[in-house]
């Protein structure tokens, strides 16, 4: 009886430990979260997620994650995310995920006088939300950002990461929200000279209606998207059709 009371005082600090994320809120169709165990169980309505869980998409599936303190982050179908990092203060709130592969709609906006950062890691890009909205699609050779409200910060993944390492080289705290250097703001319509001739090297502001295709080797090509036929996707469909319940 006593070493299940310890097991069970063990189990509930090590959730302690980890960060709450927020919620999934809409689990449609086949969708699993991973275990302690390293196995994969069904997402459940009003399932609490927190730092380190991986939630995953099979066809024809999607999932909504309602963030601790305001927010969505919608996984489209056979997708895979990793929830890294959480901060959640009264007026500050930063959120790192890493998208493994398919797609993600990030939807944010932070209240007055509020600080809301939620990046997206995929294989080749990061995308870093300031309170607006954009889609990214994670590719092993090319990842795409696309906004569609606000401004969106993108740079190259490798990038991120070793700046990510020369913070905690300074012993930061683990949960400091990311802050971004110095940025360039593409605004549209404008469009990178020759495509994939140029690389990122540094981070970009992307403006309402822009999209970004970063390949591997670091190179990438900017533009305005059809945002006429983009609306035409499903996906994007979806995603929209959710936003304007919630105004």
């Amino acid at each position: 009886m006593y070493r299940k009371f310890l097991f069970l005082l063990a189990t509930v600090a090590c959730i302690n430990a980890q960060q709450n994320f927020g919620k999934i809120t809409l689990p449609l169709g086949k969708v699993e979260l991973s275990t302690e165990a390293g196995k994969w169980a069904k997402a459940k309505p009003n399932q609490s997620v927190y730092e380190g869980n991986i939630i995953r998409t099979h066809a024809r599936s999607r999932c909504e994650i309602a963030l601790r303190g305001g927010g969505k982050v919608r996984i489209g179908e056979n997708s895979e995310i990793e929830l890294n990092d959480a901060d959640v203060k009264p007026m500050v709130k930063s959120f790192n995920a890493n998208l493994k592969k398919g797609n993600v709609w990030v939807s944010a906006k932070a209240a007055f006088g509020e600080k809301k950062n939620i990046a997206v890691r995929t294989p080749t890009a990061v995308a870093a939300i300031r309170g607006t909205k954009y889609r990214a699609k994670a590719g092993t050779d090319e990842s795409s950002v696309l906004v569609y409200e606000g401004k969106v910060d993108v740079n190259q993944a490798k990038n991120y990461i070793e700046e990510r390492k020369e913070k905690r080289k300074g012993l930061a705290p683990k949960n400091t929200p990311f802050k971004l250097g110095p940025v360039t703001e593409i605004k549209a319509p404008t469009q990178v000279s020759g495509p994939y001739e140029v690389t990122l090297e540094e981070w970009v502001t992307l403006a309402e209606g822009m999209q970004i295709n970063i390949r591997k080797d670091g190179k990438y090509s900017m533009f305005e998207f059809d945002q006429k036929g983009d609306s035409d996707l499903d996906f994007v469909k979806w995603n929209k059709e959710q936003d304007a319940k919630e105004k």
